[in-house]
């Protein structure tokens, strides 16, 4: 991912330096364990550790990658030129290349989802803060688009913030279910290693042995972990629409906050635009093209193939990388988000009363009316409001069969806003569980 869209935390997971020293610790280890089970020397094993404060040359590597053309064969080379070729005989002893390099995916996946995980809760911290806040802000409620009934700002944020604790539980759930390892040998029968030592590697990565693996660690884990960062980024974008929405001239509810110096438009000095959550819509569709690439790897020849290698060198980075900034944005953008709750008002009140309809309605019912009856005689008085720009609440008080089944006093009482508002609290409760 370009630079534009990286923070150096996890820029640094996918660096060549740390899956290097990752390969390094995985070759290491299998020498401990292989020593231990009196495979190898013990000498042999403890001169691998010689290179444990060592920099890895990447551009060696690359040199000598680029006779070989294979990077791990590439790798073990340039370890034997700084351990010596006598002491590095019995590294990568019965493991073939997948078992280094699969181990390694996943370690790195593992640590990205922490990052990730640490990136989620910083979002749930913010939008818990702006929902107490906005808890009692009234709104109008949209769908299609259209003025539905009253809510409250706060309800917003709590329902993103439902969703993203949703996603929080998902992102957990993807980081147990990749911190696997491999350590199983040439199609994955352990034949020239001794299972104990993918159980030591594994135990001293944090990782827990495959339960069964091929010449790779099966691919519907990964799919399962692209699929839920996909799903991330989905609520990413899901966020960014509503306050771009918000941010609309004439809706103008709430906007990102406009620093001081900042520019707009270069041709028009008056513009405000959700530059910030059009960016983040953006970010998300990145994210969510990893996730067909990776349900594809699931299915490879036989025990191993290299189909997926590719993509993953790929995804593996951008889509997290990518997904670590959106996280970081999207929580600067709800700390600062202005939030205009007279200009919601105003709207709320734009259609004089309109949006009390389904109360009048539910009223004429109760009171004998029935449900045609009482849809149309609301509907009537409702299109007025639409098309002549009278008032709702005027208008019902004018009709006739309207006042037949109610009085005036159980009209003006159908237009009270804190009707709509008097469970925010047990849904408080049920959000944020006190």
């Amino acid at each position: 991912m370009i630079p534009r869209y990286s923070r150096p935390d996890m820029v640094a997971v996918w660096s060549p330096e740390t899956k290097f020293r990752i390969w390094y610790e995985i070759e290491a280890h299998a020498c401990d364990a292989m020593a231990d089970l009196g495979v190898i020397p013990r000498e042999n094993a403890a001169a691998v550790w010689k290179a444990k404060d060592v920099e890895f040359d990447v551009a060696r590597i690359d040199e000598i990658e680029a006779v070989t053309k294979h990077d791990v064969i590439a790798f073990l080379t340039h370890l034997a030129e700084i351990i010596g070729n006598d002491e590095a005989r019995f590294v990568h002893q019965g493991m073939t290349s997948s078992d280094v390099l699969d181990t390694t995916f996943n370690v790195q996946l593992v640590r990205a989802a922490d990052i990730l995980i640490a990136d989620v809760e910083a979002l749930l911290a913010a939008l818990k803060r702006r929902a107490l806040e906005h808890k009692d802000t009234v709104r109008i409620g949209r769908s299609h688009g259209i003025h539905a009934e009253p809510t409250t700002m706060g309800l917003t944020f709590a329902r993103f913030y439902a969703e993203m604790d949703r996603n929080l539980t998902r992102l957990r759930a993807a980081r147990s279910e990749i911190a696997t390892g491999a350590i199983s040998g040439a199609v994955g029968t352990f034949a020239n290693i001794d299972p104990r030592v993918e159980e030591h590697v594994c135990a001293q990565l944090g990782l827990e042995p495959e339960p069964i693996s091929t010449q790779v660690i099966p691919r519907d884990r990964h799919a399962a972990f692209f699929a839920t960062l996909g799903v991330i980024g989905s609520s990413i974008e899901n966020v960014a629409t509503e306050i771009r929405h918000m941010q609309r001239t004439e809706v103008l509810e709430a906007e990102e906050f406009f620093s001081k110096g900042q520019k707009g438009s270069s041709a028009m000095p008056h513009k405000r635009n959700p530059v910030l959550t059009e960016n983040l819509t953006g970010l998300a569709r990145l994210v969510r093209m990893a996730v067909i690439p990776a349900m594809e790897n699931v299915a490879l020849w036989h025990e191993r193939d290299i189909s997926h290698s590719s993509v993953e060198r790929n995804i593996g980075p951008d889509t997290t990388i990518t997904l670590d900034f959106a996280l970081s944005r999207l929580t600067q953008v709800v700390d600062k988000l202005v939030v205009y709750p007279d200009n919601m008002l105003a709207n709320m009140n734009k259609f004089r009363g309109l949006v009390m309809s389904q109360r009048v309605l539910l009223a004429l019912t109760q009171a004998g009316v029935s449900r045609e009856d009482a849809y149309s005689l609301v509907q009537r008085n409702a299109m007025k409001v639409w098309e002549q720009g009278k008032d709702f609440k005027t208008e019902l008080l004018g009709d006739a069969d309207v006042l037949a089944a109610l009085s005036a006093d159980e009209i003006e009482e159908k237009f009270d806003l804190g009707y709509h508002t008097k469970h925010v609290d047990t849904i408080f409760k049920r959000v944020f569980k006190n």
